[in-house]
């Protein structure tokens, strides 16, 4: 698990993300107040099944919790190295994302999604977010709303508070960076 106050921080700035308080926080999940403000605060440390149930209550996979590298002092809380992205799962079947922001206590996060060829988000999905998406590299098929777009390596699309989905009918990956605001995972 990566530094327990940075988990805290994360579940700190995913329960506010969410509206939800320490005290809705203590009683799902049948810890006590102070012991959450602890985990919060990183002087506390949850067991596994602990962020279990914290990450079902927040509505993010487990493996949000897990997987970081320790940094060097110097760098924690400001550099990423590739090889300690968080990566967060496949929420979505045919979708690999990782975070690529340092934490999630920023107003924002950055995401790094790789679409599988040949997948799809068959159900619209909505959120009360703002989204901006570059894509890097393949072809991706997105609907916004009602409207549909084939966006190409170099474009960019905005999401703002509308329902989507996406589908890479194509033979290659398409890999893309979010920036997703405020925080989701």
């Amino acid at each position: 698990m990566s530094g327990d106050r940075s988990v805290g921080q994360d579940i700190r700035a995913l329960r506010n993300s969410r509206g939800i308080t320490l005290e809705e926080l203590s009683k799902r999940t049948g810890k006590s107040l102070g012991w959450v403000s602890q985990v919060e605060r990183g002087l506390s440390r949850p067991s596994v099944d602990d962020l279990h149930t914290i990450a079902r209550i927040l509505g993010v996979p487990l493996s949000m919790f897990f997987g970081v590298a320790d940094a060097p002092e110097e760098e924690r809380g400001l550099i990423v190295r590739a090889s300690a992205r968080r990566e967060l799962g496949q929420r979505d079947t045919g979708l690999v994302e990782a975070l690529i922001s340092p934490d999630l206590t920023d107003d924002f996060e950055v995401i790094h999604s790789t679409f599988l060829p040949r997948s799809a988000l068959e159900h619209y999905r909505q959120r009360a977010t703002s989204e901006v998406i570059y894509l890097i590299s393949g072809r991706l098929d997105i609907v916004i709303g009602d409207r549909g777009f084939t966006i190409n390596a170099g474009d960019s699309f905005r999401i703002k508070g509308s329902k989507y989905r996406w589908a890479n009918p194509y033979d290659d990956p398409a890999v893309a960076i979010w920036v997703i605001s405020p925080p989701v995972y």
